[in-house]
Protein backbone atom coordinates (compact mmCIF):
# COMPACT_ATOMS: atom_id res chain seq x y z
CA UNK A 1 0.00 0.00 0.00
CA UNK A 2 1.33 3.55 -1.14
CA UNK A 3 0.75 6.62 1.31
CA UNK A 4 1.08 10.40 0.66
CA UNK A 5 3.07 11.09 3.48
CA UNK A 6 3.41 14.76 2.12
CA UNK A 7 1.53 15.88 5.52
CA UNK A 8 1.83 13.90 7.91
CA UNK A 9 0.18 15.08 11.30
CA UNK A 10 1.05 13.42 14.64
CA UNK A 11 -1.92 13.37 17.22
CA UNK A 12 -1.36 14.86 20.55
CA UNK A 13 -3.77 15.22 23.29
CA UNK A 14 -1.46 17.99 25.36
CA UNK A 15 -1.25 19.89 21.96
CA UNK A 16 -4.78 19.91 21.40
CA UNK A 17 -5.95 20.92 24.94
CA UNK A 18 -3.90 23.57 24.59
CA UNK A 19 -5.99 25.09 21.78
CA UNK A 20 -9.13 24.27 23.69
CA UNK A 21 -9.93 21.60 21.56
CA UNK A 22 -10.08 17.46 21.51
CA UNK A 23 -7.91 15.31 19.10
CA UNK A 24 -10.77 14.33 17.26
CA UNK A 25 -11.45 18.22 16.39
CA UNK A 26 -7.72 18.73 15.60
CA UNK A 27 -7.79 15.82 13.27
CA UNK A 28 -10.82 16.95 11.15
CA UNK A 29 -9.62 20.86 10.76
CA UNK A 30 -6.14 19.64 10.11
CA UNK A 31 -7.20 17.22 7.52
CA UNK A 32 -9.30 20.33 5.97
CA UNK A 33 -6.30 22.33 5.58
CA UNK A 34 -4.46 19.29 3.65
CA UNK A 35 -3.06 16.54 6.22
CA UNK A 36 -2.30 13.85 4.06
CA UNK A 37 -1.66 11.22 6.70
CA UNK A 38 -2.68 10.93 10.77
CA UNK A 39 -0.50 8.97 13.09
CA UNK A 40 -2.63 8.05 16.54
CA UNK A 41 -0.12 9.32 19.17
CA UNK A 42 -1.62 8.71 22.73
CA UNK A 43 1.06 7.45 25.13
CA UNK A 44 -0.67 7.47 28.11
CA UNK A 45 -3.92 6.52 27.02
CA UNK A 46 -5.24 2.79 27.81
CA UNK A 47 -5.85 0.32 25.00
CA UNK A 48 -9.06 0.83 25.12
CA UNK A 49 -9.12 4.06 25.13
CA UNK A 50 -6.80 4.20 22.28
CA UNK A 51 -8.58 1.78 20.32
CA UNK A 52 -12.05 4.31 20.67
CA UNK A 53 -9.69 6.96 19.09
CA UNK A 54 -8.55 5.43 16.61
CA UNK A 55 -11.78 4.12 15.23
CA UNK A 56 -13.11 7.83 15.40
CA UNK A 57 -10.34 9.19 13.68
CA UNK A 58 -10.76 6.44 10.88
CA UNK A 59 -14.81 7.31 10.72
CA UNK A 60 -13.62 10.92 10.66
CA UNK A 61 -11.03 11.45 8.00
CA UNK A 62 -11.62 10.42 4.10
CA UNK A 63 -10.72 7.48 2.55
CA UNK A 64 -7.32 9.32 0.77
CA UNK A 65 -5.94 9.91 4.28
CA UNK A 66 -4.20 7.46 5.68
CA UNK A 67 -4.70 6.48 9.51
CA UNK A 68 -1.46 5.03 11.19
CA UNK A 69 -1.41 3.51 14.57
CA UNK A 70 1.78 4.79 16.98
CA UNK A 71 3.36 1.51 18.43
CA UNK A 72 0.43 -0.27 19.47
CA UNK A 73 0.39 -3.30 16.74
CA UNK A 74 -2.36 -5.18 18.73
CA UNK A 75 -4.58 -1.80 18.57
CA UNK A 76 -4.14 -2.20 14.92
CA UNK A 77 -5.04 -5.75 15.13
CA UNK A 78 -7.91 -4.87 17.27
CA UNK A 79 -9.00 -2.09 14.55
CA UNK A 80 -8.57 -3.60 11.68
CA UNK A 81 -10.75 -6.69 12.51
CA UNK A 82 -13.29 -4.53 13.73
CA UNK A 83 -12.82 -3.17 10.14
CA UNK A 84 -11.54 0.34 10.73
CA UNK A 85 -9.78 1.78 8.05
CA UNK A 86 -6.58 1.79 9.38
CA UNK A 87 -3.13 1.66 6.92
CA UNK A 88 -0.78 0.57 9.40
CA UNK A 89 1.66 1.22 12.37
CA UNK A 90 4.10 2.94 13.34
CA UNK A 91 7.07 1.58 15.49
CA UNK A 92 10.43 3.16 16.88
CA UNK A 93 13.72 1.54 17.87
CA UNK A 94 12.45 0.31 21.18
CA UNK A 95 9.66 -0.96 20.19
CA UNK A 96 8.55 -4.56 18.33
CA UNK A 97 11.08 -5.52 16.05
CA UNK A 98 9.53 -4.92 12.16
CA UNK A 99 10.20 -7.94 11.30
CA UNK A 100 7.94 -9.35 13.99
CA UNK A 101 5.65 -6.24 13.64
CA UNK A 102 5.35 -7.43 9.62
CA UNK A 103 4.63 -11.01 10.31
CA UNK A 104 1.47 -9.90 12.79
CA UNK A 105 0.05 -6.74 10.34
CA UNK A 106 0.57 -9.00 6.96
CA UNK A 107 1.94 -7.75 3.92
CA UNK A 108 -0.84 -5.34 2.95
CA UNK A 109 -0.20 -3.08 6.16
CA UNK A 110 2.19 0.35 6.21
CA UNK A 111 5.02 -0.39 8.41
CA UNK A 112 6.76 2.84 9.14
CA UNK A 113 9.93 3.26 11.57
CA UNK A 114 11.59 5.82 13.55
CA UNK A 115 15.85 5.89 12.49
CA UNK A 116 17.73 8.51 13.15
CA UNK A 117 21.48 6.90 13.05
CA UNK A 118 23.40 5.57 10.04
CA UNK A 119 23.27 2.26 11.00
CA UNK A 120 19.12 2.56 11.99
CA UNK A 121 18.44 4.02 8.45
CA UNK A 122 20.52 1.11 7.11
CA UNK A 123 19.32 -2.05 8.91
CA UNK A 124 15.68 -0.50 8.05
CA UNK A 125 16.45 -0.21 4.32
CA UNK A 126 18.00 -4.02 4.08
CA UNK A 127 14.83 -5.60 6.30
CA UNK A 128 13.65 -8.31 4.95
CA UNK A 129 10.50 -7.17 6.79
CA UNK A 130 9.61 -4.95 4.09
CA UNK A 131 9.25 -1.29 5.79
CA UNK A 132 7.69 1.35 4.14
CA UNK A 133 8.63 4.42 5.22
CA UNK A 134 10.69 5.57 7.52
CA UNK A 135 10.58 8.70 10.38
CA UNK A 136 14.01 10.79 10.74
CA UNK A 137 14.69 13.46 13.05
CA UNK A 138 14.20 15.16 15.10
CA UNK A 139 15.30 18.07 12.83
CA UNK A 140 15.08 20.63 16.08
CA UNK A 141 14.39 20.13 19.88
CA UNK A 142 11.24 19.53 20.37
CA UNK A 143 8.44 19.26 23.58
CA UNK A 144 6.29 16.64 21.89
CA UNK A 145 8.32 13.82 22.59
CA UNK A 146 10.52 13.54 25.38
CA UNK A 147 12.83 10.94 24.47
CA UNK A 148 13.42 12.56 20.87
CA UNK A 149 16.99 11.89 20.14
CA UNK A 150 19.23 15.19 19.86
CA UNK A 151 18.21 17.75 16.50
CA UNK A 152 19.69 16.93 13.32
CA UNK A 153 18.95 19.99 11.78
CA UNK A 154 17.81 20.25 8.09
CA UNK A 155 20.92 19.61 6.39
CA UNK A 156 21.78 16.60 8.95
CA UNK A 157 18.25 14.85 8.36
CA UNK A 158 18.25 15.58 4.44
CA UNK A 159 22.05 13.87 4.76
CA UNK A 160 21.02 10.80 6.32
CA UNK A 161 17.93 10.20 4.02
CA UNK A 162 20.19 10.22 1.24
CA UNK A 163 21.47 7.60 2.67
CA UNK A 164 18.80 5.31 2.73
CA UNK A 165 16.73 4.33 -0.11
CA UNK A 166 12.79 4.14 1.71
CA UNK A 167 10.68 7.17 1.67
CA UNK A 168 11.52 9.42 4.24
CA UNK A 169 9.47 11.80 6.75
CA UNK A 170 11.01 14.35 8.59
CA UNK A 171 10.01 15.11 12.42
CA UNK A 172 10.78 17.24 15.37
CA UNK A 173 10.40 21.21 15.83
CA UNK A 174 9.61 21.60 12.04
CA UNK A 175 8.21 25.17 10.61
CA UNK A 176 5.93 25.52 7.63
CA UNK A 177 9.25 27.59 6.24
CA UNK A 178 11.42 24.56 6.16
CA UNK A 179 9.13 22.34 3.91
CA UNK A 180 10.56 23.11 0.61
CA UNK A 181 14.22 22.79 1.73
CA UNK A 182 13.36 19.11 2.97
CA UNK A 183 11.74 18.26 -0.27
CA UNK A 184 14.12 19.62 -2.40
CA UNK A 185 16.68 17.51 -0.24
CA UNK A 186 14.47 14.17 -1.06
CA UNK A 187 12.04 13.96 1.72
CA UNK A 188 8.89 12.49 1.00
CA UNK A 189 7.07 14.76 3.15
CA UNK A 190 7.05 16.21 7.06
CA UNK A 191 5.29 15.28 10.34
CA UNK A 192 4.02 17.58 12.62
CA UNK A 193 2.46 17.67 15.88
CA UNK A 194 1.93 20.69 17.95
CA UNK A 195 2.70 22.99 14.88
CA UNK A 196 -0.50 22.15 13.51
CA UNK A 197 -2.45 20.74 16.49
CA UNK A 198 -1.90 23.11 19.26
CA UNK A 199 -2.52 26.44 16.34
CA UNK A 200 -5.22 28.42 17.64
CA UNK A 201 -6.73 27.67 13.47
CA UNK A 202 -5.11 24.05 12.49
CA UNK A 203 -6.81 24.29 9.14
CA UNK A 204 -4.60 27.46 8.42
CA UNK A 205 -1.60 26.02 9.74
CA UNK A 206 -1.93 22.84 7.69
CA UNK A 207 -2.48 25.18 4.98
CA UNK A 208 0.73 26.77 5.55
CA UNK A 209 2.82 23.26 5.22
CA UNK A 210 1.27 22.44 2.27
CA UNK A 211 2.42 25.87 0.63
CA UNK A 212 -1.56 27.08 0.53
CA UNK A 213 -2.07 29.92 2.85
CA UNK A 214 -5.50 31.21 1.13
Amino acid sequence: MTIDLSLYLITDERAAASAGRGVLDTVRLAVAGGVTAVQVRAKDASARDLLALVHAVASAVPERVAVIVNDRVDVFLAARANRAAVAGVHVGQRDIPVDHVRRLVGPDAVVGLTAATPEELQDAAASPARVDYVGIGTVRETTTKLDAPAPLGIEGVIRRAATCPLPAVAIGGIVASDVAVLRAGGLAGVAVASAVGAAPDPTAAARLFVGDPA
